[in-house]
């Protein structure tokens, strides 16, 4: 496959792009830089389109990369620098982006890569993609098998809460659009101990026991869980604070808690 060059900004695959990147298209995902085009490329992720600046192509470090990505996608294609930032979602245009196939996310899928004893985590109402996509890179990092996103949850898959992910989206399952109570359900019958973190729990988060198949679920940092969601949970974990704190940032707290649980596990 040769590599085309594109000079016109209203070209179709440069519209298609923008599309992608503002979530009008959910068949596709938007990924940009060179680190992420390498995730999505080791993931085995289809890749649709993959769109360079002609700056980007004459370096020496990207030339491996860019040879590797046109041997794996349907298409590649040349754009001057300003066609490039006219589709990049960050200031400073990082010469590279890629279409690829949205991941399956389905609940069968989710459900059928699970282990025996799984350790999961449920983000519900957290609306900063940023804060979904540095939980998601946490949750990889501390051992979890699997992310589930509510409905009222950030798209995981969006362009901003992938760039926080750092690949680790492309590699999680991840189930999105759940309904919490169907969340709750599903892990009553699975057997998998949902634990709740507020700041209104009695319960010291190291004094959990996290060992066998557990569900954090975290809420949204401004309000937190309702009452019935806490309710509904097995569990309340607390995080102590000292000073005139009132909460953590949802991902600080996130970390917090999984890294507990990863210690107990590995202890096990």
């Amino acid at each position: 496959m040769a590599a085309e060059t594109i000079t016109s900004r209203d070209n179709s695959l440069l519209r298609r792009a923008r599309a992608v990147r503002d979530g009008k298209l959910e068949e596709a995902i938007f990924v940009e830089g060179m680190r992420l085009s390498e995730e999505a490329l080791q993931s085995r992720l289809p890749i649709e389109a993959v769109i360079v600046s002609e700056e980007l192509a004459r370096k020496v470090k990207a030339k491996k990369l860019i040879a590797e990505l046109e041997q794996a996608a349907d298409r590649l294609v040349l754009v001057s620098e300003s066609l490039l930032a006219s589709v990049s979602y960050t200031k400073t245009p990082q010469g590279i982006v890629l279409l690829a196939a949205h991941p399956q996310i389905d609940e069968t899928t989710f459900k059928t890569r699970q282990p025996q004893s799984p350790l999961l985590v449920v983000m519900h109402g957290i609306n900063n993609p940023v804060n979904v996509g540095a939980i998601i890179r946490t949750a990889e990092a501390a051992g979890v098998t699997g992310v589930i996103a509510t409905l009222t949850t950030s798209d995981p898959f969006s362009a901003k809460a992938l760039r926080g992910a750092m690949g680790s989206a492309f590699r999680l399952p991840i189930w999105t659009r759940a309904g919490y109570q169907k969340v709750i359900s599903w892990c009553r019958k699975s057997g998998i101990k949902t634990i709740c973190a507020d700041v209104g729990g009695t319960e010291l988060y190291s004094k959990i026991d996290w060992s066998g198949p557990a569900a954090l679920i975290m809420g949204p940092e401004s309000t937190g869980l309702t009452a019935a969601e806490v309710a509904a949970a097995d569990a309340v974990a607390k995080i102590p604070m000292k000073g005139q704190v009132e909460s953590l940032n949802v991902g600080v707290a996130t970390g917090i808690l999984l890294y507990e649980a990863m210690r107990q596990r590995i202890l096990e």
